[in-house]
């Protein structure tokens, strides 16, 4: 099977286009560059320079490859905070450059749609950990974002035009061999830690210690990033069996202050660390459940404890302390 993989450039397309590649696809990649790193693009996929906000620039990608089966779509903007401050361009862009996609898929006979999208769906969750049935209540503009689009997938698939799947998931972790997380600017936790330990910054900043936690900082649920591939290749598998809707974690949580310490432990380093004012719009727990996805398709992460997630990407950190060096 022929697969585009939009936003294939960037930190968890770049893991996904790997796999793929290693088992056996034929992978596309269309990516603008703008986030992410030629460096990173699987030797063995197809490359395109190419921005989805140009319709003329998909259909040509389709045009050149009449054989794509299906899309993995990971372009997006994805920073919450970022979203916050700039709404229009969350719900622009994202928004919109899906759609220009859909469109020129179902003018090229495209049925097959896995989308990246995200349990930020999920702001005031009324269970933990956050089940499929959680209602929708999205916690940015850049969850609303993603919101809509799968609401347009539903329609999509009601009207007979396409077949998905959308996985819904929080902190992608962790690296490949040979592919790992490079953001400008970074922040997410577990990168900015291994910064430390690099000796790229001085301290680390933890927001708030007064959580209704067991250690008082918040909890999170963080995935492998070869796990989160592998979903998105079995659910690509299983689409013949009709659209679905998947949430995706390790089902246990991790503390601020439990990622720190497993990253001196694993690092050697002291990775000094500051307790700041809370961030505002940080709920205390967010874990995400995984039991549909591993009942209906046998995913089981092979990376579930923090250690070996930080292992995996402090071992790629080390070996690219200035990440793919093209920025």
């Amino acid at each position: 099977m022929k697969v585009m993989v939009t936003g294939g450039a960037g930190y968890i397309g770049s893991v996904a286009t790997e796999m793929l590649v290693e088992s056996g696809y034929d992978v596309v990649v269309f990516d603008n560059l703008f986030q992410g790193h030629r460096a990173a693009v699987h030797p063995g996929a197809t490359f395109i320079l190419g921005d989805l906000a140009d319709k003329a620039q998909i259909d040509a990608a389709f045009e050149a490859h009449p054989d794509i089966e299906a899309v993995m779509h990971f372009a997006a903007y994805s920073l919450v905070g970022e979203s916050m401050q700039n709404p229009f361009k969350y719900l622009d862009c994202n928004v919109t450059n899906a759609l220009r996609l859909l469109e020129s898929m179902d003018e090229h006979d495209v049925r097959k749609f896995i989308l990246s999208s995200t349990a930020n769906l999920f702001d005031d969750p009324e269970t933990i950990p956050i089940t499929e049935k959680e209602r929708i209540v999205p916690g940015s503009p850049y969850g609303e974002s993603k919101a809509i689009i799968e609401r347009f997938l539903h329609w999509l698939d009601k009207t007979g035009k396409i077949k998905y799947c959308a996985l819904r998931y929080f902190n992608a972790a962790g690296a490949s061999e040979t592919r790992g997380e490079d953001h400008h600017p970074e922040t997410h936790l577990i990168p900015l830690v291994l910064q430390v330990a690099l000796g790229q910054r001085d301290r680390l900043k933890i927001f708030g210690d007064d959580y209704d936690t067991p250690d008082g900082t918040c909890v999170r649920d963080y995935i492998h990033i070869k796990d989160l591939a592998q979903a998105h290749i079995l659910a690509l598998n299983d689409l013949d069996k009709g659209s679905r809707k998947y949430n995706l974690g390790n089902g246990a949580g991790y503390s601020v202050k439990q990622v720190i310490e497993a990253a001196r432990q694993i690092t050697g380093h002291p990775i000094p660390a500051d307790v700041v004012d809370r961030r505002p719009g940080d709920p205390a727990t967010l874990i995400a459940g995984s039991e549909t996805i591993r009942k209906e398709l046998g995913w089981e992460p092979k990376y579930p404890s923090i250690e070996a997630i930080v292992e995996t990407a402090w071992n790629w950190h080390k070996n690219h302390p200035n990440g793919y060096g093209d920025k």
